[in-house]
């Protein structure tokens, strides 16, 4: 395959004319190429006077000696997988969430049949309960955002995108599309699926997974797990599960499981995470402040990443940002206030939002149980749930009053979009000053970087609490714990940090398993 890289294109085309007008602009001669497809696609802003797309166009041609000029494509090889597993014990994976069904998906695709134990339900109930919560405030612990098939991340914007380098980036965006993703996501430069469409792909992969012999136990919880010499031998949920491997999909709210495991002796430790609240703006206005006002291009919603660097030491920075989304409210535990963004795949909602975060450290909640940083957590949802008026509505507050540090009276031109309901408070109230301290400082910081941002009627609504496990259960080179035949896997482990990452570690587990004799 060759490329041509960097091609700018400053209308709206079809991806049929966008190809039409690179083999025009490079002098292609069609009968000469046996395949051609968009490889990449992005949107260059950094001048508003010149805001345009840049595409990359792979092809496949009779003699590339004829384009020697092009680049040739260096893809990442997906490493060869020999299969030692001998074993007629069903593989069990705790955990229906990307990380859990990738390694579902891995080990059907390699004719072994997993037991797959998710205490919540599959999806399309699950999605029923998480209405509930939102309309009426009724909290189904066991089935919320956090709970139930698809994991954390089918609500919320679906984001694709990741930093690591791995040849199952590219196996994991092309699964999705096989169970109903859009095939753009296979070259867009910042992909994402949205709630709507994960919902369907879920389901359907679930199914496919079934066909092929695999088995999903919903509304079971695993409550206790059976090591002998060191090696797992069994689960148990409303019954006993024999097995000799298990891979723990857990996620990152799973607190009671992290509980169990280190009362058994499973080796873990505290980890960095960060805490923080949603911010709010109007779409239309980060639409302004990252394309300008010239382009006539039909643009989708526009997105953003910001990063600030504290004199106190600690770092404040945007995370998960959903354009054209809304807030949710992501509790999974009684009498606690949790909040997550999610977004639809046209992403077509009046208000932008996004993390806004500070990093915390051991340090920062000291301690010296690996559980401690759970119990930093907990701490500030359940005063999040006080101080919001005790009945699951979310405390908020105005961008300038909380660089005033004073109580919210009024809603301005944004607004909020978490339900069942916000109350107006002060902040400050909720966070150590640390954060407080960086917060403000981000917040004045990004407001250089991108226009608006620290409008005085932004909305902050509280608190984002579960970015990221505050735990790492410690693993080998084989990707196995100290307990033999337990692999701990995803970001509840402490190895992933998104939809993708979770997959791609899902994939690895399950082949390591699979070479495992």
């Amino acid at each position: 395959m060759l490329r041509i890289n960097n091609l700018k294109i400053r209308n709206d085309l079809t991806e049929n004319e966008v190809i039409d007008f690179a083999f025009e602009k490079f002098h292609i001669n069609k009968n000469d190429v046996l395949n051609s497809f968009i490889s990449k696609k992005s949107i260059d802003a950094r001048k508003k006077d010149d805001v345009h797309y840049s595409y990359s166009i792979d092809i496949e041609v009779k003699d590339e000696n004829k384009y020697k000029k092009l680049d040739k494509v260096k893809e990442l090889k997906l490493p060869k997988t020999s299969i030692n597993r001998t074993s007629q014990i069903r593989p069990v994976i705790v955990g229906a969430g990307p990380a859990g069904l990738f390694a579902a998906l891995t080990f059907v695709q390699n004719g072994f049949k997993p037991i797959v134990i998710e205490q919540g339900k599959p999806v399309e109930a699950r999605i029923k309960d998480v209405e509930e919560f939102k309309k009426n405030g009724r909290l189904n612990t066991m089935s919320n955002v956090q709970f139930g098939e698809g994991g954390a991340g089918t609500f919320s914007d679906g984001k694709l995108t990741t930093g690591v380098n791995s040849p199952y980036s590219k196996k994991v965006l092309q699964e999705f599309v096989n169970f109903g993703a859009p095939s753009q996501i296979l070259y867009l430069s910042k992909p994402h699926i949205g709630t709507d469409n994960l919902i369907n792909i879920v389901r359907n992969m679930r199914n496919y997974i079934i066909s092929q012999g695999g088995e999903f136990l919903f509304n079971e919880k695993v409550t206790d797990f059976e090591f002998t010499n060191n090696k797992i031998t069994a689960v148990y949920c409303s019954k006993k599960i024999e097995t000799d491997c298990v891979i723990l999909a857990i996620g990152h709210s799973s607190r009671d499981t992290f509980e169990k495991l280190y009362e058994k002796g499973v080796k873990m430790e505290q980890k960095d995470f960060s805490v923080g609240v949603r911010i709010e703006h109007l779409q239309s206005e980060i639409n302004k402040a990252q394309y300008g006002t010239i382009t006539k291009l039909k643009l989708p919603p526009a997105e953003y990443k910001l990063a600030y660097h504290s004199p106190n030491g600690h770092s404040c920075y945007t995370f998960c940002m959903c354009p054209g989304g809304q807030v949710v409210a992501s509790s999974s535990e009684e009498n606690t206030i949790v909040t997550n963004g999610m977004s639809n795949f046209l992403r077509d909602g009046k208000n932008a939002n996004s993390a806004l975060l500070v990093g915390i450290t051991p340090e920062d909640f000291g301690g010296s149980s690996p559980l401690d940083g759970i119990y930093f957590q907990k701490n500030l949802e359940e005063k999040a749930f006080k101080l919001g008026g005790n009945n699951y509505n979310a405390p908020a507050q105005r961008v300038e009053d909380f660089l005033e540090n004073k109580v919210s009276s009024q809603i301005g031109i944004v607004e909020p979009s978490y339900k069942p309901g916000i109350t107006l408070c002060n902040l400050n109230d909720l966070f150590p000053e640390f954060v407080n301290q960086t917060l403000k400082e981000g917040l004045i910081h990004f407001d250089t970087k991108l226009k608006g941002f620290a409008h005085p009627d932004s909305i902050m609504t509280g608190v984002e609490t579960r970015t990221s496990s505050p735990v790492r259960i410690l693993r080998d080179d084989n990707l196995v714990s100290n307990i033999d035949g337990l692999y701990p896997c995803g970001e509840g482990a402490g190895y992933a940090g998104g939809i993708m990452t979770a997959a791609i570690d899902g994939i690895k587990c399950a082949i390591k398993i699979l070479e495992n004799s």
